[in-house]
């Protein structure tokens, strides 16, 4: 598929998209989150494909949503369509694909785009890059699953003072509070991101892809259910190669070559 506000680059076994509207620090549009959610995808059915890095072109990760797209007449804005249309049915492609995605934060992530890096598995960022919160800037309210992911990184308190402020953070301190995994110097970005692809792309997919299902449902459930859910996915991770080769490379006092499978 040609892409035109994305770039999709297929490397061994892993791919990256970076998003590519750079003249408006990469605000989302309808084009590019349709682009995005094809991506994905493409991405699901494609075996060979073991770990997703998102990121931005150029100075930004995203600036959030391209409020020049929304219209003219702001007493008319369809809201609800747009993030029912867009936004929502990428945000669940992204959580519910069975591959992780790793978010390398070269850049501002605000609003929209601050919920579309929360919605990663991990996020690596570059020291001067900063999530923000924005939408009470315009007297809205969170999107795109913000306040969804906000309160189980922060928990509720620190969670609404970001929210309600507005507030800028930067990568140091969103390492300190869990809001990111890590924060590096921004000239180290790309070596640690790469450390994490090099990573999961040589672990047992086919279990990290069950242990991501599992934590999006556990927060909700009570502690018999996950029990019982436990059971069941460990059954599932038994039986796949993986785990037979994870064994055997045990015993033999190897390193496992897992295929994800």
């Amino acid at each position: 598929m040609q892409y035109n506000t994305i770039i999709y680059s297929e490397y061994k076994q892993y791919v990256e998209l970076k998003l590519n509207r750079p003249t408006v620090y990469n605000a989302l549009n309808p084009e590019m989150l349709s682009e995005l959610l094809e991506a994905f995808k493409t991405i699901e059915k494609t075996d060979e494909i073991r770990c997703v890095v998102l990121t931005g072109y150029d100075k930004a990760f995203s600036s959030g949503q391209d409020l020049k797209s929304v219209g003219g007449d702001l007493s008319n804005v369809p809201f609800e369509s747009i993030i029912k249309e867009y936004y929502n049915p990428l945000i669940l492609k992204m959580r519910f694909l069975s591959k992780p995605i790793i978010c390398k934060l070269n850049g501002v992530a605000a609003g929209a785009g601050c919920s579309l890096a929360l919605a990663c598995d991990m996020i690596i960022a570059s020291d001067e890059a900063y999530l923000a919160e924005i939408f009470v800037n315009i007297g809205l309210i969170m999107d795109a699953g913000s306040t969804f992911f906000l309160p189980r990184a922060l928990g509720s308190y620190k969670a609404f003072e970001i929210a309600t402020t507005g507030a800028k953070v930067f990568g140091k301190e969103a390492e300190s509070l869990g809001l990111v995994n890590k924060s590096v110097p921004a000239l180290e970005l790309d070596v640690q991101v790469q450390k994490m692809v090099d990573y999961y792309t040589t672990a047992p997919t086919y279990a990290i892809g069950l242990i991501k299902e599992m934590l999006n449902q556990s927060t909700g459930m009570k502690l018999e259910e996950v029990l019982e859910l436990e059971s069941v996915y460990q059954q599932k991770a038994g039986s796949s190669s993986d785990f037979r080769e994870g064994v055997m490379a045990f015993l033999e006092k190897r390193k496992p070559e897992f295929q994800g499978k």
